[in-house]
């Protein structure tokens, strides 16, 4: 392979590849050279303090030498195998699986991401219950693909209707900075499963097939569920004979401090789906998750649907060692204790910052809501856009070599699961000082 420099890596790119979420003419593209720990680097040499994680999905860190021998140990091994075939990566991942999931999860199907993860569960509840309508909330994302983003609550569908899967019903999950039924202190879960409740009624309990939810609402704002919430919606699952599909593609393997989400709140789901921290991003891996009535009802009758790259030996593998990295290097425990950190760094800028309406965090996934008025709750970017502040706040970053994603006028907090008090406390001093400089704009 030939060495390019800087100009040259993006010149190329920009002329051969077609880019995702960008107009083409526009894409700005970053090249990245190197990476380890909670940093990576570009061609220029600069460092970046990773604090989305890539794509929300590096948890177990950069350049990790463990999973990275895994994969080149696989490869000399057993690089392929049809998705028929049983391999020893696909005996020990199922095993280690059961072991770590909720206990009403005990198969697994494999997919390439979370989208794809979404699309078979879908599949899977249509099947099980004879029925076709799924309720997804407003305010969430579930992959790309034709499926998962008719699933998918913000305005990403909107550029694919009305060419999408049919009988996604869409409702209001839990958002309580921003609810919308003026709720009184206490009351915010009865009124969501009032809500939720209510639309079932209109659609027809026996026409709904599943409920899907990420467990934390991810880039539309880490929206945490009140408590009860979640054992709520179990419950209208359970009384109607809905499958219960938790989405944990961003939240899982130690993003919250716990292996799921859905452990914070002990609540047992009909299908899971995984993603993103199942490899730590070494290699495309999803997963389904799902109950033995779903495997059952397949005993004698055949699952219609499959994979070329269903259980590929070399992200199984990558999947497998990921996930004894994260148990021998004790990082759900990391997760919880650096979580503590964030979220009383967080309550500071917050009596800091005029521009900050709302912090919010579970584990190492925060979330940074600002404001121009915290008596108006007036977001400092419009729903679905940004703003000249918000596009400051992230060019700030960039420049101190922060990098952050920003979803309208949320800041989203998300790194590598291995970081130290001190590397979080780092970045978020970089935001301290940028957002000093926001307060005297608005």
């Amino acid at each position: 392979m030939r060495n390019l420099n800087s100009e040259e890596i993006v010149d190329i790119c920009k002329q051969y590849n077609f880019w995702t979420w960008a107009a083409q003419k526009n894409v700005e593209l970053m090249p990245v050279t190197d990476s380890k720990g909670v940093y990576f680097w570009d061609e220029g040499g600069k460092r970046y303090l990773d604090f989305n994680s890539m794509v929300m999905c590096v948890n177990a860190g950069h350049g990790n030498e463990y999973l990275k021998n895994a994969i080149c140990e696989q490869v000399q091994r057993l690089p392929y195998a049809g998705p028929h075939m049983a391999t020893q990566p696909r005996a020990i991942l199922g095993e280690l699986l059961e072991k770590i999931t909720p206990d009403s999860i005990h198969h697994f199907l494999f997919t390439l991401g979370g989208a794809e993860a979404n699309e078979n569960a879908i599949k899977l509840a249509r099947a099980v219950t004879g029925r076709h309508k799924i309720l997804a909330g407003y305010r969430s994302y579930h992959g790309a693909t034709a499926g998962a983003i008719a699933l998918t609550g913000d305005p990403r569908r909107l550029a694919w209707e009305p060419n999408l899967m049919g009988g996604v019903v869409h409702f209001n999950g839990p958002y309580l900075y921003r609810n919308p039924f003026h709720s009184e202190p206490g009351k915010e879960t009865e009124d969501y499963i009032n809500h939720l409740e209510e639309i079932i009624q209109f659609e027809g309990p026996s026409t709904i097939a599943g409920i899907i939810l990420e467990t934390v609402i991810g880039t539309n704002g880490i929206l945490i569920p009140p408590d009860g919430y979640l054992h709520g919606v179990r419950e209208i699952c359970t009384h109607y004979g809905i499958q219960y599909i938790a989405d944990e593609v961003m939240t899982g393997f130690g993003r919250t401090g716990k292996w799921f989400a859905v452990n914070h709140w002990d609540v047992q789901p009909d299908i899971m789906t995984m993603a993103k921290g199942l490899t730590s991003g070494y290699a495309p891996l999803g997963a389904v998750g799902m109950s033995d009535e779903i495997v059952d009802f397949f005993r004698s009758k055949s699952y219609q649907s499959g994979l070329t790259y269903n259980g590929h030996p070399i992200s199984l593998a990558a999947a497998i060692a990921n996930i004894e990295v994260l148990e021998n290097e004790n990082l759900i425990e990391a997760s919880f204790e650096r979580g503590k950190t964030l979220s009383t760094a967080l309550k500071k800028l917050y009596e800091k910052h005029a521009c900050i309406g709302d912090t919010r965090s579970l584990g190492l996934l925060g979330g940074i809501e600002l404001v121009k008025n915290r008596e108006t709750k007036e977001p400092l970017a419009p729903y679905n856009a940004s703003s000249k502040e918000m596009q400051f706040i992230h060019s700030r970053c960039m420049a101190k070599g922060l990098y952050v994603s920003i979803h309208w006028h949320i800041i989203l907090i998300i790194p590598p699961l291995i970081i130290t008090d001190e590397e979080l406390l780092e970045g978020l001093h970089i935001i301290d000082e940028i957002l000093n400089e926001v307060d005297r704009m608005i």
